[in-house]
């Protein structure tokens, strides 16, 4: 094994079929294949219609991969996967493929946490994670705010989504828009033109006696559907740039306050911002103002890395490698519902007599 683990990382928690090699924190290659147009008619993403796609995509975007890292099979220290939280169906694709190329080739299996996984990768756009680091998570299905001192043990949950999640408003509201799926990038672009001030629409959860580091985005949901509902009932013009930059603005005024609040009450000079919504470019330009205020160091990664990709899996993985955590059993299986607090998913404790399943494989096969 190289000084720096070489790692081959497997995404398939939703609609992206995401396959990333890194060495230790240098990405080599970052293979995507979306399925997002396949859902796009459906006004959301349908679980069968992403499990098949994965199905269909997985060899060819690992052979991609492999391609654009300049590396073989045969050259890898490990395999990771995403094991959860995430679709059930989905998930099985991705740990299937990942337990299928890790006993074919004879290397260790590391089942992943996603959440976690969208923490590390910042490391593959600004160098090691600070310890302790505050996660600010935004995307389709989580916005959480996560403290972590290891990414490979310890990451604790000090608030979440009570209901919907920052990108399921932005789908939402897209949809009420007639703006099509998904809802963020259109938002982002149409919210570009409008006034973000134009429209009171409320703040979740900010109250002197809310909870400090919970979100609730489904109230403001409701209430931008009903003002856009009574608009049309009285025959009026939507603004839709208005209600966009509105609406926006209401998403990121909360994410981001609370997010420096938590880095303040806890003490931590650092936060990362990660998830779907993390490219957003209001999120990033009012974090990045108020992080400068408060005297905390906002770390981002760009656009791309923000999305669901095997980039993030890999760099996870590798990270895994790199601070000797035990790898995965055979009995690896998904769980939709991982908690972020296993950033990983070891193997079962075994019988003294058993062996690394590592060591019971031949490394004579067909990918060496």
């Amino acid at each position: 094994m190289a000084d720096e683990p070489l790692v081959l990382g497997i995404e398939t928690s939703c609609d992206e079929t995401g396959v990333g090699i890194v060495r230790g924190t240098t990405l080599l290659a970052d293979a995507v294949a979306s399925s997002v147009d396949e859902h796009a008619r459906f006004g959301g993403v349908v679980p069968e219609v992403a499990s098949r796609a994965h199905l269909e995509a997985m060899v060819p975007t690992i052979q991609r991969a492999l391609k654009d890292a300049g590396v073989a099979a045969s050259d890898l220290d490990g395999i990771a996967v995403t094991a959860g939280p995430g679709l059930a169906g989905a998930l099985l694709v991705g740990v299937s493929a990942a337990k299928a190329y890790a006993y074919a080739l004879g290397k260790p299996l590391y089942g992943v946490n996603h959440l976690a996984s969208h923490i590390c990768v910042d490391q593959l756009e600004h160098g090691p994670l600070p310890e302790p680091t505050m996660a600010l998570l935004v995307s389709g299905g989580h916005s959480s705010l996560l403290l972590s001192s290891d990414i490979t043990s310890d990451v604790r949950p000090l608030g979440a989504t009570i209901d919907d999640a920052a990108g399921e408003a932005f789908d939402k509201i897209a949809r009420v828009l007639n703006l099509g799926f998904p809802g963020g990038p259109v938002i982002d672009r149409y919210a570009r033109e409008g006034d973000p001030k134009a429209i009171a629409f409320p703040r979740g959860l900010t109250g002197p006696r809310d909870p400090a580091y919970d979100f609730s985005f489904s109230g403001l949901k409701t209430a931008v559907a009903r003002w856009i509902e009574a608009k049309r009932a009285a025959g009026e013009e939507v603004p839709v740039r208005d209600v966009a930059a509105s609406f926006q603005e209401a998403v990121v005024d909360v994410l981001t306050r609370k997010a420096v609040r938590a880095c303040k009450d806890e003490g931590v000079e650092h936060l990362m911002i990660g998830g779907g919504v993390a490219a957003n470019s209001r999120l990033r330009t009012l974090a990045q103002h108020r992080c400068e205020a408060a005297g905390i160091e906002l770390r981002v990664p760009r656009p791309k890395l923000c999305t669901d990709n095997g980039a993030m899996v890999a760099a996870l993985g590798a990270e895994m490698v790199a601070r000797g955590r035990s790898a995965s059993g055979w009995d690896l299986s998904a769980d939709s519902s991982l908690p972020v607090t296993d950033p990983h998913v070891p193997a079962l404790p075994t019988h003294a007599d058993s062996h690394d399943h590592v060591h019971e494989v031949s490394k004579e096969n067909l990918y060496s």
